[in-house]
């Protein structure tokens, strides 16, 4: 009987993730079909998923993302910056920061736009220290015109369930007291928020992995991974179709008869 009820859990947990990923595949679709519009018709407000979106594609982003992660945090104003480290981070900083990102041991997520600006990511950077090797710190920034779309809590919720299938014990977060919309995130997501003057942190526990969480996040990374494609795919498409308007435009200024 014991054994009759494993497998009874493990076919509901498929069923539940097969009926995820139809919801996941349909908003992915959707998503693809905006893709197809035209640059010129997308506003700078609107160039990131719709609010109304299921999906917000987050995909992890390695070596080759770093020239774009240091052409979001150079964007972000002098207060933003501020908020994100702790500190008036100048050029230089970020770009040292940027530099010494190690994407084999920490983990970073980031939303694109149709135009593949980075709108928003987030730092999971694992415990070098080997009594706290089940714990990880997330850092997260979002660019001003991309906010309201709650893509900071969305980072949060893509971290913690990668930490809670890397085994990782606790999450924690280290801001500025200032900082209400990290400290607010974390809070939301059941954190445990201490102040201590001008700082504060933020403590959530995270629990075991499962199989749903497993399939989910699996599910997830690859549907962000299709998007991006996707994207990329559309920028050369109307690059290609721009260049060749230019081209006629030129030979029709050629032929014009004087």
């Amino acid at each position: 009987m014991r054994e009759l009820g494993s497998v009874n859990l493990g076919i509901t947990l498929i069923l539940g993730s097969m009926l995820e990923t139809k919801h996941l595949i349909r908003a992915s679709i959707d998503l693809g079909r905006e893709l197809l519009r035209s640059p010129c018709e997308v506003s700078e407000t609107e160039e990131g998923p719709t609010r109304t979106s299921v999906l917000v594609p987050i995909r992890s982003l390695g070596v080759n993302h770093r020239s774009r992660i240091e052409q979001h945090l150079l964007a972000l104003s002098s207060q933003d910056r501020y908020l994100r480290f702790g500190y008036a981070a100048q050029d230089a900083h970020i770009q040292r920061y940027v530099a010494s990102l190690d994407f084999d041991r920490d983990e970073i997520f980031g939303i694109y736009n149709r135009r593949l600006h980075l709108l928003a990511m987030a730092h999971l950077a694992y415990s070098t220290d080997a009594e706290f090797q089940s714990c990880a710190e997330f850092g997260v920034s979002v660019l001003a015109h991309a906010r309201g779309r709650q893509y900071g809590a969305r980072l949060f919720e893509r971290a913690a369930m990668h930490a809670t299938n890397d085994n990782i014990d606790l999450m924690f977060i280290h801001a500025l007291s200032e900082n209400s919309a990290m400290l607010n995130i974390a809070r939301s997501a059941g954190a445990r928020v201490e102040r201590n003057g001008s700082e504060s942190e933020a403590f959530l526990h995270l629990p075991k992995a499962t199989l749903d969480s497993r399939v989910t996040e699996l599910i997830e990374e690859q549907l962000a991974q299709t998007d991006y494609q996707l994207k990329v795919q559309a920028q050369q498409f109307w690059r290609i179709l721009d260049n060749l308007q230019k081209m006629r435009r030129n030979l029709g200024v050629k032929d014009r008869p004087h």
